[in-house]
C-alpha cells in the first residue's frame, strides 16, 4: 500500500513526467500557464494605461508580481492539501502529476527542434526561422542556417533549466504547489522581464525573481550536463573546460551555465551576433548536433530525478518536512 507520508509525492513525480514525455503540452485553450499568461496581459495593459506614471510601476510590477506568485501557490497547495485529505493519496497523486506536467516540457521541446530540423533538412530557412522564433526571444529574421542551429542549441541547454530541472527543483522542495509557482515566476519574467524602456520598471521584479529562483537549478543543471555528456560519449571534459569558462559570457546570471556546459559536450560554437560566444568550434554545427543536445536533455532529466529528486523528497520525509506541509 502506498504510504500516505511521501509516496505520492514520488508517484506524481514520475507519472508527471511520464504523461509529459508521452502526450506533451494540452492547447493553450486548456493550459493553465496560459491562463495565468491572460491574467498578466491583462495587469499589463491596466498598469500601462494608468495615470499613476511611470515612478509607480516599479512599484505596481512588484506587488503584482509578488502576490500572484504567492497566490498560485497558496491555491495549489490548498487544492492538493483538500484532495489529500478528502480524497486520498489517489486523488492527490494524479492532482501532483497533473501539475507538475503542466509546468515542464520534454515533449514539447523536442517537437519545437523537430518542426525546425525538418524546414531546415529542406532547405526551407523562412519556416525555419519561423519555427525557432516560437522558442527564443531574439530577432530570428535575419538568421543563416548556423545561426538557427545555434539557437536551437542554446534554447535545449537552457530550457533544460526553466523548462525541466527548475520545475522537478521546487517540486521536490516544496510539492506541485513548488513548481507551479515557479512556472509562474518564470512565465512572469517571459511577459514582463525586459530592460527596454516599456517594461524595465514594470517587470523588474519579475527578472529579479526568476534570476533568484534559477540560481541554483542552473548551476545543478550544467554539471549533471557535464555527468550526462559522459553517459552519452560526448566530450565531458571539453563540457568542464568550457563551463569554467565561458558561464559569465551572457548578460544573464543563469543561461551561461547549460549552454556552456552543452556548448563543451558538443565541441561546438554557440553564439548569439553581438552578444555572447560560448564554446570552441571544434566541430561544426549540424542536425545531428540538435538530437545530440536533446539525448543529453533527456539523460540529464533522468539523472536529476533518480540522484537528486527521490532523494530529496525522502530526506524531506525524514526531517518532517512533508508531515508540516500536507499535515501527514
Amino acid at each position: 500500500m502506498m504510504n500516505t507520508d511521501f509516496e505520492w509525492l514520488v508517484f506524481g513525480l514520475m507519472g508527471g513526467v511520464l504523461i509529459d514525455v508521452i502526450f506533451g503540452d494540452p492547447s493553450n485553450k486548456y493550459h493553465p500557464v496560459s491562463w495565468s499568461g491572460i491574467t498578466i496581459g491583462f495587469f499589463i495593459k491596466r498598469s500601462k494605461n494608468s495615470e499613476l506614471g511611470l515612478k509607480y510601476e516599479k512599484f505596481l510590477g512588484a506587488v503584482f508580481t509578488i502576490v500572484f506568485v504567492m497566490l498560485t501557490w497558496l491555491s495549489t497547495q490548498t487544492l492538493v492539501y483538500i484532495l489529500l485529505h478528502l480524497f486520498g493519496i489517489v486523488a492527490a497523486t494524479i492532482a501532483g502529476a497533473m501539475i507538475l506536467k503542466v509546468t515542464i516540457a520534454i515533449k514539447g521541446m523536442e517537437k519545437h527542434v523537430l518542426k525546425i530540423v525538418n524546414a531546415l533538412q529542406t532547405d526551407d530557412i523562412v519556416a525555419a526561422r519561423r519555427n525557432l522564433s516560437l522558442i527564443v526571444g531574439r530577432d530570428t529574421l535575419g538568421l543563416d542556417r548556423q545561426f538557427i542551429l545555434s539557437a536551437t542549441i542554446e534554447c535545449i541547454g537552457e530550457s533544460t533549466v526553466d523548462g525541466i530541472i527548475g520545475p522537478l527543483f521546487f517540486f521536490s522542495l516544496l510539492g506541485p504547489a513548488g513548481s507551479f509557482a515557479y512556472r509562474i515566476v518564470n512565465t512572469l519574467d517571459s511577459m514582463l522581464g525586459y530592460t527596454t524602456h516599456y517594461y524595465k520598471n514594470i517587470g523588474w521584479m519579475s527578472a529579479w525573481l526568476d534570476t533568484a529562483v534559477n540560481y541554483v537549478p542552473a548551476r545543478i543543471t550544467s554539471y549533471l550536463i557535464v555527468v550526462s555528456s559522459l553517459i552519452t560519449r560526448a566530450d565531458w571534459k571539453q563540457s568542464i573546460k568550457i563551463l569554467c569558462k565561458d558561464h559569465k559570457n551572457t548578460v544573464s546570471y543563469n543561461a551561461g551555465y547549460p549552454m556552456a556546459a552543452m556548448a563543451g559536450a558538443l565541441r561546438i560554437k554557440l553564439e548569439k551576433i553581438d552578444y555572447y560566444s560560448l564554446g570552441e568550434n571544434r566541430e561544426p554545427l549540424s542536425i545531428e548536433k540538435c538530437w545530440m543536445a536533446l539525448f543529453i536533455m533527456k539523460v540529464t532529466t533522468i539523472f536529476f530525478l533518480v540522484v537528486l529528486s527521490v532523494p530529496v523528497i525522502l530526506i524531506l520525509y525524514l526531517v518532517g518536512w512533508w508531515k508540516l506541509l500536507f499535515g501527514i
